[in-house]
Order: C-alpha cells, then structure tokens, then sequence
C-alpha cells in the first residue's frame, strides 16, 4: 500500500489554490492552469488535482453494513423551504427504544456525499441519534461526483436551504425516541449553518462549528447555544472574520470555547483528502463527543 499524502506533501500555495477551487471561487480550467507550475517528476497539474480530491474508501471508518448501527433515509417535509430535504438518520443498533440525545449533522458544500453519512454512523457509535440532511434534495440530491455536486450546489436558493435546516431542527426535536436535547455539528459550510442556526434557535442545547463562517458581530447577542468552535490554522478565509465575532460573543456573554489546530488547513478534519491532520482531527473530535455529552445527556 503506498504511503497515504498528508499537507506536508504539497505546497502551501498549491493548497490555498485547491481551497478556492473547493469553494467556488476559481473553476477547474483556472485551478489547472495555475497548478501547472507545481506539476513536477511527471505529476501533471490533473494528477495533483487528483491526489488533493476525496478518496471516500480510504477515510470510511464504520461501514454502511456495520451491524453496531441502524440507518434509514427519510424525508422531512419542510414547508417553507424546498419542500421536503431527504437525510440519512442513524442510531446505534443497541440502543432498542432507548431515547437518546440527537445530533444534526451539516455537510460542506457538496451535499451529503459518503464521508459525512460516515460522521453520522460514528456519532451513533458514540451514543447519540445523527441526522444528516442532504441540502441537494430539491436537484435530485448527492449525485456522486464532487464536481457536479459543487456545480448543483452554486445554484441553490439558500433561503430555502436555510429553512430546510430549521425544518430538519424541529422534526428530529419532536422525535419521540429523542431524549429532548439536540446539538449540531458542520463543517465548512455546514459550519457557517450551525453558527447560524445558533443565532437563530434558542433552543439548541450545544452547536459545534468546524471551520464555518462567522455570523456578522450583531447576531452574537441570540446565540444561547454552548458554542465550540473548531478552527484551522492555515485558513484566512474563514479565520479573518472571527476575532470580531469572538469579541461580540464575549460581549454578550455567550458560553463558547474556541480551539485553533496548529499547522492545520481548513479541512483537517475530513479524513478523506490529504489536508487531513490525524492528530488535530482525534483531538477535535475527542473534544466534540465529550462536549455533546456535557450538554446532551
């Protein structure tokens, strides 16, 4: 098996331009052009594209038939929003009628691909009900290529989107085999989502943001949510808005708690590409589960 690329393999620059690309803000003719220059010891600009995208296989850690799990896919109607937003709900298989503390799961800005289904499955071996929505529901959903899915993904009314998520709040919190408290975890865009559905639901028990954005300062006054909040090092896109919104949070009293990996990249958590830091990643989660079951359980 060959050695599995880390950050460490790539130059910064490099990953700062697959940072843009991920996020919309250079297509993939503008991502290939400029990678040509760190295309070296015949690695095309297309193949460093390659080694810097997702490899699913390689980051599943509970498997889709893992028996200690039980998965379903439903759809939540959603009124207001789209019209209804298909997830993927899981419980740990042993836990019979038992009620268990919920936790909503918001993917990045591909959709609910494989390695967030994977995030849900490992939060109901830790004990808790996952939901995962998938907020390319109303465009047929995943569609299983990251490409495309981004693509979809630009084109999505994000007000509906938004109340798909608000909607996915109040039926997972009216599930009887809920325990009543309910926290959410996001990363990258779903990040900026659970920032957001803190300021906007008083009711969310604990909220914990992975390199999202930040809401403007003068929303900091409606978060009641225990905040955690899980930054990157390398990751100017996201880290620059936050002082101004962790002084807002201070201001207001919120209950937050911020930590900041360093020599990571945004992204450090997803095991599925080579921005994925092992320890920083252990250590974030580690610090999620324990801090869901403080206010969860």
């Amino acid at each position: 098996m060959s050695q599995r690329l880390t950050s460490q393999d790539f130059d910064q620059e490099l990953l700062i331009l697959f940072d843009a690309y991920v996020h919309g803000d250079l297509d993939r003719r503008g991502f290939l052009e400029k990678a040509r220059r760190f295309a070296k010891a015949g690695v095309t600009a297309a193949g460093l594209l390659a080694a810097l995208s997702p490899d699913f296989a390689v980051g599943q850690q509970v498997r889709p038939d893992d028996t200690r799990v039980k998965a379903e896919w439903v759809t939540v109607p959603t009124g207001s929003g789209a019209g209804g937003i298909r997830g993927y709900l899981v419980r740990p298989a042993s836990a019979g009628t038992k009620r268990l503390p919920m936790v909503l799961v918001i993917h990045e800005n591909r959709g609910l691909n494989p390695h967030i289904e994977d995030i849900a499955r490992r939060l109901a071996l830790d004990g808790f009900m996952a939901f995962a929505p998938d907020a390319l529901t109303p465009l047929g959903g995943y569609p299983g290529d990251e490409d495309k899915a981004r693509a979809a993904f630009a084109t999505l009314d994000q007000a509906k989107t938004r109340e798909d998520f608000v909607a996915a709040v109040d039926w997972l919190r009216g599930r009887p085999d809920g325990n009543g408290r309910l926290g959410a975890v996001g990363f990258c865009y779903g990040g900026g989502i659970v920032h957001w559905l803190a300021t906007q639901r008083p009711d969310l028990n604990a909220a914990v943001p992975f390199y999202g954005n930040s809401p403007a300062p003068d929303q900091a006054s409606r978060v009641k949510a225990p905040l955690l909040v899980q930054l990157a090092a390398v990751d100017e896109r996201i880290n620059a808005a936050w002082p101004a919104y962790e002084a807002a949070l201070k201001a207001a009293g919120v209950r937050y708690e911020v930590h900041q990996y360093p020599g990571t990249q945004h992204g450090f958590n997803n095991d599925t590409t080579p921005r994925y830091d092992a320890d920083a990643a252990k250590l974030a989660w580690t610090r999620t589960i324990a801090f869901f079951k403080t206010h969860l359980t």
